[in-house]
């Protein structure tokens, strides 16, 4: 499964963000390079959500720049290499597992998984076929995390990924966590969770 990727880097400079005016961050400022994961931190409120949001373009920040490989993030090709988790499954539920991850691979660049090997590695080989309502919330989950697998995206941006998931789930996606850093991929993410991963570079920036 190893493969030697280009260096990819995310630079954001003196980012703000204002909600309700109510200013959540400002002057906001970090570097994120191939293989580092960085981990959000703060209280609920705090602007972690927003963040992710901007930097996923679902919102504009208030002030600041955004540049991925040292180019603004709009001419940089940013928007290919960039995949989003965030609260809710994003999966649909009338259709079955084959059919959202053929839905979610059809739309992106072919990643180093196949769907059954995305599935085996989410312990889940064999739910090819059967319908996303009729699977417990943390079988959702991981399937929704295994669309992270499918897709060729250096850059991973997930707000709070480990909903859900119990003990098991949740040392799987550690593990798979931990070989997209191996293999020079980014992580960007908030978690309640303590994470386990000691032998990998993890940045911390907390939002007060």
């Amino acid at each position: 499964m190893s493969c030697h990727k280009p260096s990819v880097s995310l630079e954001i400079k003196n980012l703000s963000c204002i909600r309700d005016d109510r200013v959540l961050f400002e002057s906001l400022g970090f570097e994120l390079e191939s293989g580092q994961i960085l981990l959000l931190e703060g209280q609920n409120g705090s602007g972690k959500s927003s963040l992710l949001r901007i930097l996923c373009g679902f919102r504009e920040p208030d002030a600041g720049e955004i540049l991925w490989c040292g180019r603004q993030r709009d001419d940089s090709g940013f928007y290919q290499q960039m995949a989003y988790v965030g609260h809710l499954d994003g999966i649909k539920k009338e259709l079955s597992v084959q059919e959202n991850l053929g839905l979610v691979r059809a739309l992106g660049s072919p990643g180093r998984y196949s769907i059954q090997q995305a599935l085996e590695q989410v312990h889940l080989s064999g739910y090819e076929d059967v319908p996303v309502q009729s699977l417990s919330a943390g079988q959702r989950r991981r399937i929704a995390l295994s669309r992270l697998l499918i897709t060729d995206n250096r850059l991973w941006i997930l707000d709070e990924p480990f909903t859900a998931l119990d003990k098991t789930g949740i040392g799987i996606f550690e593990q798979l966590m931990a070989e997209h850093a191996q293999q020079g991929g980014l992580i960007m993410l908030t978690s309640h969770h303590d994470l386990t991963l000691d032998a990998l570079p993890v940045q911390h920036i907390r939002l007060s």
